[in-house]
């Protein structure tokens, strides 16, 4: 949308007269009449557009006549082979003409992409459209060492701001991963608020540091973004930082904190957003508003000021989602696990008259009879080998379950993947699902989880196989205790390093849980160093390889659960060829074990008919094992 509201920008794909190829269009909409379509592949400056991911971007100049967009750089067009390509034959003048300066061998060169999710994404440019000649310029002056995205007009038009990612030596996934090195920069003039000739580009923060997300005030004076740390677990507790005219240098705005470690922010654990909500402003350009998980649940708060201010306070709903802020109009989704997301909207008074905020409902989603949820607290046990204060840090599972009065019910565990990631008590309808079918369902925070603070996601670091697995244990123990379960009807629910949790309590108690269903399996963590998108990982944040813990494939043996497998041909993160390995190991052995293969399907099993074939094969798989 235009910087007045009054015109839409739209990029189409439509397929090409040759298989494989696509033909993009970038049209302008005023109102629900479209004023004009320009044929970006025509123009043939750049190859596809890139129109989601972490570098995407699509950004209005203020004065709405140019367009600011990320694209695949154009490559080299291999001829099609001839025989003057005999090794010491020649070659007619006029074919040399012809091929110009186009090197055959660029044909089979090896190009690196951003791993999971960005496989088409390799060497991306910002180009520019001008609107009013239909000419598209591909910006230069960016180091050769970046890779840019994110990008935005400074506020005068005459230069951009973006963020550009190391790719030297090589590229490392980029997918759920904020702790790669990046930078924003300005292209332009050399203060990004001046009017000067273009100069080279220049840093806006730290070149040691991951920065995201830049986000302009709409004053045009104040600059946000987010940053983290470089290494360690791919998912972090994140500042967010700000550059304005009157600070030379950034500054921070949100500091990374551990909960209840700060006076002014004691119940505030930490900021978990992988980018900012594209309007996060508040009209005064002195606030921002934006979401983040607090525990097991996601809260919308201001921010810029001391203290960080909840919006929701008291709220009962589990998930918070700020879908917009316009001229002081907050719009925002609000869910919890027996609820689908319901509008609201409500006006952000002036500064320091926030509290309590007056919620309007727009459109009310009732709640799905027959399942109720609660928040389980879990404290571990005092360990004389782990003295730190974060080792018996508490953590928290969602516990939902039918209410159709035939307790006990069987239980399903689901311990979530990441592993730094976190079960939000959000709507998720595949496990309201479960509980329509007569499960209870536990999601699990283990220690590690994002929104438990700084403290606990570097807890887990070189203590994973062992801490994770523990607390998912005592997890299933408190829940067995305190809630009406059958024990004797337990199933594991998981995806990813989650699945790595579960192999390793079906190995350490064979008998107690009767099915288990895995998506995109880590079932050989060491070999994530060779085949993973995110090497990395596999040295657990301090260089030291983990063999035994980091093996379930050790421990398969003593597995006697009946196992389903569903994995994706194009999985980047985790082989699939890691579930394969694990299917015919337990199928030797002789454990049942069914494996479904998706030729299309990446880490995630996207998409709907993906997910719609993964949920009914795991839900059929519980039914059926639970019920004998």
């Amino acid at each position: 949308e235009s910087p007045s509201g009054a015109l839409k920008a739209v990029l189409r794909k439509v397929p090409g007269k040759e298989k494989k190829e696509e033909k993009q269009f970038l049209e302008i909409w005023d109102q629900n009449c479209k004023v004009k379509s320009i044929d970006l592949t025509a123009l043939d400056k750049h190859g596809t557009v890139y129109d989601d991911g972490p570098f995407a971007c699509l950004a209005w100049s203020h004065s709405e006549t140019r367009l600011l967009y990320v694209a695949e750089k154009s490559r080299p067009k291999p001829r099609p082979p001839c025989p003057w390509d005999v090794p010491g034959a020649g070659r007619p003048a006029e074919e040399d003409e012809e091929v110009g300066a186009t090197c055959p061998d660029e044909q089979f060169v090896y190009w690196e992409d951003w791993g999971e999710a960005l496989g088409t994404r390799s060497v991306p440019v910002l180009c520019v459209l001008d609107l009013e000649g239909s000419s598209i310029s591909v910006l230069e002056g960016i180091p050769e060492h970046l890779s840019p995205g994110q990008a935005l007009w400074s506020p005068n038009d005459c230069g951009v701001v973006f963020v550009g990612w190391w790719h030297e030596p090589f590229r490392l996934g980029l997918s759920a991963c904020s702790n790669r090195r990046a930078a924003g920069g300005a292209l332009g003039p050399g203060d990004p608020w001046g009017d000067d000739p273009l100069l080279p580009t220049e840093l806006l923060s730290s070149e040691h540091r991951a920065a995201c997300s830049p986000q302009l005030s709409p004053d045009g004076r104040r600059l946000l973004y987010l940053e983290g740390g470089l290494g360690g677990p791919h998912r972090q507790c994140l500042r967010l930082r700000m550059v304005s005219r009157a600070l030379q240098a950034p500054a921070t705005a949100v500091p990374p904190c551990a909960a209840g470690r700060s006076a002014t922010l004691a119940a505030f654990a930490g900021l978990y957003r992988e980018v900012l909500p594209p309007r996060c402003w508040a009209a005064d350009s002195r606030r921002a508003v934006l979401g983040t998980p607090q525990r097991s649940r996601t809260c919308p708060s201001e921010y810029l000021r001391a203290p960080v201010y909840s919006l929701s306070p008291g709220s009962p709903e589990g998930c918070w989602e700020l879908l917009t802020l316009q001229w002081d109009l907050l719009v925002a989704t609000c869910s919890a696990p027996h609820r689908p997301p319901s509008l609201v909207v409500a006006v952000l008074p002036p500064a320091g008259q926030e509290l309590p905020l007056c919620w309007v409902l727009v459109e009310d989603t009732p709640t799905v009879p027959g399942v109720t949820w609660k928040t389980l607290t879990i404290q571990p046990p005092c360990s004389g080998q782990s003295p730190a204060t974060h080792s018996t840090q508490a953590f928290e599972a969602l516990l939902l379950s039918p209410s159709d009065g035939k307790a006990p019910h069987p239980l399903v565990v689901c311990p979530h993947g990441g592993p730094h990631t976190v079960f939000d008590a959000r709507w998720r309808p595949s496990m309201a699902a479960l509980c329509q079918l007569g499960f209870a369902v536990l999601l699990v925070n283990y220690r590690g989880s994002l929104g438990f603070g700084q403290a606990s996601i570097s807890s887990l670091l070189s203590h994973v196989g062992e801490q994770d697995v523990a607390d998912t244990q005592l997890a299933v123990d408190q829940a067995l205790c305190s809630e009406p379960l059958d024990p004797h009807r337990l199933a594991l629910l998981a995806g990813s390093h989650g699945a790595f949790i579960a192999l390793h309590l079906l190995a350490r108690e064979p008998e107690r849980y009767r099915a288990c269903a895995l998506r995109s399996p880590v079932s050989n963590l060491p070999a994530l160093l060779g085949t993973s998108d995110i090497p990395d990982w596999g040295r657990m944040g301090e260089g030291c390889l983990v063999l035994d813990t980091g093996h379930p494939l050790l421990a398969v043996p003593q597995v006697q659960t009946p196992v389903l497998l569903c994995v994706g041909a194009r999985d980047r993160r985790v082989s699939p060829t890691q579930a394969l390995e694990l299917y015919r190991v337990l199928r030797a052995r002789g454990v049942p074990a069914r494996l479904l293969w998706y030729p299309e399907g990446g880490h995630a099993l996207a998409g709907v008919e993906t997910e719609a074939s993964v949920f009914g094969n795991c839900a059929r798989w519980l039914l059926w094992h639970l019920a004998r």
